[in-house]
């Protein structure tokens, strides 16, 4: 899947060296093209895997496909919106890749795992929004930054939230006192009370 990444990588800085130009539609429909025959090809790729690897491979795909969409989307009609949805579609995609390769895993382990996924999510999607009201025009500059605070506030407290998720689950592969001062100590720094 590296050359997979990698050809996303050389598709985004392709698009973003472009960015200083209009994107017509005629540019726009070769782009969106190339984005479903590059899927195809690399969803074909899975096909020679088998178990979860192929499954793991096929959420790759699918995922730069959404996140290169996204991004196109974002190019070709520039907004706030558009780049807060490409940012969505990046830490989607690498939830749902994450996930799937916690499937190889089991137990406490498999459920760790899909804790931190969930945490790494979170974060992502948290970024994002406090990016777009960063990005957000505002009328005053104490508005604006009234804003990007109360973003970062949420934000803040969304991120730990899912941390100390993921940090309390650890925990369940310990037993009594032990596992009692794991908790207290996830709370304690994930600011849980």
């Amino acid at each position: 899947m590296k050359f997979t990444r990698n050809l996303i990588a050389l598709s985004a800085a392709a698009l973003m060296a472009t960015s200083a130009f209009a994107m017509g539609a005629p540019e726009y429909k070769a782009a969106k093209d190339q984005i479903s025959a590059d899927y195809k090809a690399n969803k074909q790729k899975c096909d020679a895997m088998e178990g979860n690897a192929k499954d793991v491979c096929q959420k790759e795909a699918k995922g730069a496909e959404k996140v290169a969409k996204a991004e196109l989307d974002a190019q070709y009609k520039p907004s706030d919106k558009a780049s807060y949805k490409a940012r969505e579609a990046k830490a989607d995609a690498d939830y749902e890749v994450a996930k799937e390769k916690c499937d190889d895993l089991s137990g406490n382990a498999k459920d760790v795992c899909v804790k931190d996924a969930k945490a790494a999510h979170v974060s992502a999607k948290e970024n994002a929004k406090m990016a777009r009201a960063a990005a957000k025009p505002a009328d005053t500059s104490a508005a604006k930054q009234a804003d990007v605070a109360e973003a970062r506030k949420d934000a803040s407290a969304e991120k730990n939230e899912a941390n100390y998720k993921a940090a309390k689950e650890r925990c369940d592969a310990m037993s009594g006192d032990a596992k009692s001062k794991c908790v207290d100590d996830a709370k304690r720094m994930h600011g849980q009370n």
